[in-house]
């Protein structure tokens, strides 16, 4: 076995960890954390193998003693007829009220940035550290045409392929509650 190759893999585990962030928009200048907790819809996101064939996406965010947040990520996989859940931990960035470091696979983080919230925090644009990754949210399963055009025209100008995104879908028989 290569004498470096224990020390390579060390220092590649240790750069893909955690990063500075690099949102590629915005974040929100006045965000509440706690106005954010709850459960939110997924309305359009990037495509990405993990939450391939999944509808009726929700997340969910609980503050826990540390000041850390849960995330309990939830969709309903239509081939295999069953629920997928993946429970993550969303750690705030220093002095960036609305930016956090998520990881579902510990070691390895990535940026979510609240970079759109409406006043009364009932939708929400997350994006990250690439292209690759956003999310327009909302409190409610339906959006108005007029919401989902904003959200997708944010989009467009912060960089993003719209023509890649998909609006997922809540079907009126998958029970959210579960």
């Amino acid at each position: 076995m290569n004498k470096w190759l224990p020390a390579f893999l060390l220092i590649l585990l240790l750069t893909a960890c955690k990063s500075q962030p690099t949102p590629v928009a915005d974040v929100v200048d006045q965000f509440d954390a706690d106005r954010y907790l709850g459960k939110w819809y997924e309305i359009a996101r990037m495509p990405h193998s993990f939450e391939e064939g999944l509808q009726g996406v929700t997340a969910e965010y609980r503050l826990n003693g540390d000041g850390t947040l849960e995330v309990t990520n939830r969709g309903f996989h239509v081939k295999n007829q069953e629920w997928q859940t993946a429970i993550g931990k969303a750690e705030p960035v220093e002095n960036i009220k609305a930016a956090y470091q998520v990881t579902f696979f510990w070691p390895f983080y990535g940026g979510y940035y609240v970079s759109w919230l409406d006043d009364n925090y009932q939708q929400a644009i997350v994006t990250s550290d690439s292209h690759e990754y956003f999310w327009f949210l909302s409190r409610t399963p339906n959006v108005s045409q007029p919401d989902l055009d904003y959200a997708l025209a944010k989009a467009n100008e912060w960089g993003y392929d719209i023509d890649q995104m998909i609006i997922v879908d809540h079907p009126a028989g998958v029970n959210h509650s579960n």
